[in-house]
């Protein structure tokens, strides 16, 4: 992946300016017709099934843009069922799936790696899920840009997030629903028919690995069942700083 910025410091600044008043569908045009190399990454959360729906209504015939799923093998049943049902309901968009290295299986990961690594070594765990397996899909398809899912309204490190930002690998992200709350993409999931993961309706909103996912009890934040009880609000994805060092060593170590 190239490190050249696409955007300037001062480029950024006035693009997103000019996006932040408009709605998801405009943010997402304007990026398609921009970004080159430009992809969805997705763990099928409501925004991101948001987004997806977006640009399937606008390019029925087939997607510009495709998925990128990170199945950690860590994933509760009703996630990968999800996955199966989006692939039916939206056969014009591709969807590339990426795993940890050299693992297929949950049980294969935990003999290479030890039974519960993500109580003893968190940073290595969150390492291997998903932040090699992110790196993997960018190097292999020179992925230039980035949907994401992320929104203000799910607090903690997200609340002064911009439409569109640049890592420091020179990776462009944009968030189109940056602005909208829970409610309203909750009534556009619900208006439009999109298929979501099963868990929602038990008390869950946001939905990651089934060993750090709870349910949220009413007047809690959307992200306070990740992670219950820890300091820690990113997995490591839109946190790579603290990956750098192991980005230097094989995934074996």
């Amino acid at each position: 992946m190239s490190t050249a910025p696409l955007f300037s410091n001062e480029v950024l600044e006035h693009v997103n300016k000019q996006l932040a008043d408009l709605e998801p569908a405009k943010i997402i045009e304007w990026a398609i017709l921009t970004i080159p190399g430009l992809y969805q990454t997705t763990a099928f959360g409501l925004s991101g099934l948001v987004t997806l729906d977006i640009i399937a209504k606008t390019h029925p015939e087939k997607s510009p843009v495709d998925l990128i799923f990170i199945d950690t093998l860590h994933h509760f049943k009703e996630t990968l069922d999800l996955v199966e049902k989006v692939k039916q309901a939206y056969p014009q968009t591709a969807l590339h799936v990426y795993r940890p290295e050299g693992v297929a299986t949950e049980q294969e990961f935990a003999e290479r790696y030890g039974e519960k690594l993500w109580d003893e070594n968190e940073l290595y765990y969150d390492y291997l899920v998903k932040v090699e397996p992110a790196d993997r899909a960018y190097k292999d398809f020179n992925i230039k840009g980035v949907f994401t899912g992320r929104r203000r309204s799910q607090g903690a490190a997200r609340m002064d997030l911009p439409i569109v930002e640049v890592t420091d690998t020179g990776l462009i992200k944009i968030n189109p629903l940056a602005n909208w709350s829970f409610q309203q993409v909750q009534e556009y999931i619900n208006s439009n028919n999109v298929p979501y993961n099963a868990l929602l309706d038990r008390g869950y909103r946001s939905v990651g690995d089934y060993h750090s996912t709870e349910p949220v009890k009413e007047g809690e934040d959307e992200r306070a069942g990740r992670w219950k009880g820890k300091a820690k609000t990113e997995c490591g994805i839109h946190d790579v700083q603290r990956f750098a060092e192991l980005r230097e060593k094989p995934s074996s170590a």
